[in-house]
């Protein structure tokens, strides 16, 4: 795909041509990658992925989401210079889903963005949507990195701050470039950032104290030496919490498995809790310690002297920051009086942990859709406030 620029400075007329063409080979496949860490360097909120996690992402075979997905990548060049990147992609289980959920037949996806300048995004999207619609798509969500349990949507507030682990960062230039080739917003997802060291207000001390007390109720952390079974029991309240929402593609077993193993180095059995009512888990919450925070300092390289510093931070974390990825409440139980309480109960212990056992001061909800109601009243009542929004954009191929 060819892609004429005109630049006019004074009655100076520059032309230049962005050829936008499939990733194809080994040397393609290491500069779609390498393309990130050049036009990000700059940008000190940037935190720069393991180069070995993002080839992992975009490997069959290594990442699960390829058993039901088809993905193809492009390399925008100007002569011989690598000026942008993009992936489009078809995952078909999001074929499944309800329209009204977001996805649906017909529904297909782009991501992975970088490029230099708006003609090279131009000429990137529009070769993704000529591959999406070759495909049979009608429409274009977008944009996902891969899929929505990875780096949805586009940065679009918050670029003053680094993001948080399995976050994304945007160039603030890209929201303008994508509006101009027609995508129109589909869903805000948002996070919220809140002061751990702080007490929860009266009203919601009240309401914990009040479960506390309520002997139907238990909350208890996960156990590493079971931490296939607790992986399964999140899981399955996970799908079934989430499978109303917007969005919502349920996780297959080759997924957990994938994800398990990937988080297990994060995982602190203080910090991680399921609820059971009655003997049975009803919830649960996934908090991790943020692992940017120390990813930014070794600026995405383990070599020389970065796995060192990550080793040594992953025996006990220390930092600023914890995130909560997750979290969710049995469906028959989600407009009840009970999940609020759960919720606030499984945050008070975190919050507490988090503080006295590892020295964090912050923590980072989300992201959370921005009409999703109950999470909201959740993030209000424990005096939190949005510090990053993500948009999802949508366009009729």
């Amino acid at each position: 795909m060819h892609c004429p620029l005109q630049a006019n400075k004074g009655s100076i007329v520059a032309q230049a041509e962005v050829i936008v063409a499939k990733v194809g080979n080994k040397a393609d496949f290491n500069a779609f990658v390498d393309l990130a860490y050049r036009l990000n360097r700059s940008d000190p909120n940037w935190v720069p992925p393991l180069r070995s996690e993002v080839t992992e992402l975009l490997t069959p075979g290594k990442n699960p989401f390829h058993e039901h997905a088809t993905m193809q990548l492009f390399l925008a060049r100007r002569g011989d210079a690598v000026v942008g990147r993009i992936s489009a992609h078809i995952d078909h289980l999001a074929l499944t889903q309800p329209s009204a959920q977001g996805m649906g037949p017909g529904t297909g996806n782009w991501g992975l963005l970088e490029a230099e300048d708006e003609a090279a995004a131009h000429a990137l999207i529009a070769a993704a949507e000529d591959w999406l619609r070759g495909q049979g798509m009608t429409r274009a969500l977008a944009p996902l990195s891969l899929s929505i349990w990875e780096e949805p949507g586009l940065l679009t507030k918050g670029h003053d701050h680094p993001a948080t682990v399995m976050m994304g960062h945007d160039k603030a230039e890209y929201q303008g470039w994508i509006e101009h080739d027609g995508y129109t917003l589909a869903k805000t997802l948002v996070t919220y950032e809140v002061d751990i060291t702080e007490a929860f207000p009266p009203l919601i001390q009240r309401i914990v104290q009040s479960g506390e007390r309520n002997a139907r109720i238990r909350i208890r952390q996960v156990e590493l030496k079971h931490f296939d079974r607790d992986a399964q029991i999140i899981i399955g309240i996970l799908n079934d919490a989430w499978s109303n929402n917007w969005g919502f593609v349920p996780f297959t077993e080759s997924e957990i498995a994938h994800t398990g193993k990937k988080l297990k180095p994060l995982v602190r059995e203080d910090l991680i809790l399921i609820a059971e009512y009655d003997g049975r888990p009803v919830a649960f919450m996934m908090t991790l310690p943020d692992l940017n925070e120390v990813i930014l300092k070794v600026r995405g390289k383990l070599l020389p002297f970065g796995w060192a510093r990550l080793l040594w931070w992953l025996r006990k974390p220390r930092g600023r920051t914890i995130r909560v990825p997750l979290m969710g409440v049995l469906k028959e139980y989600q407009s009840s009086r009970l999940a609020s309480q759960l919720a606030f109960m499984m945050i008070g212990d975190i919050r507490r942990t988090a503080v006295q056992h590892y020295g964090f001061t912050r923590g980072e909800i989300g992201w959370i859709l921005e009409d999703n109601q109950g999470m909201v009243a959740i993030a209000d009542a424990i005096v939190s406030h949005k510090n990053r929004e993500y948009s999802i954009y949508e366009k009729a191929l």
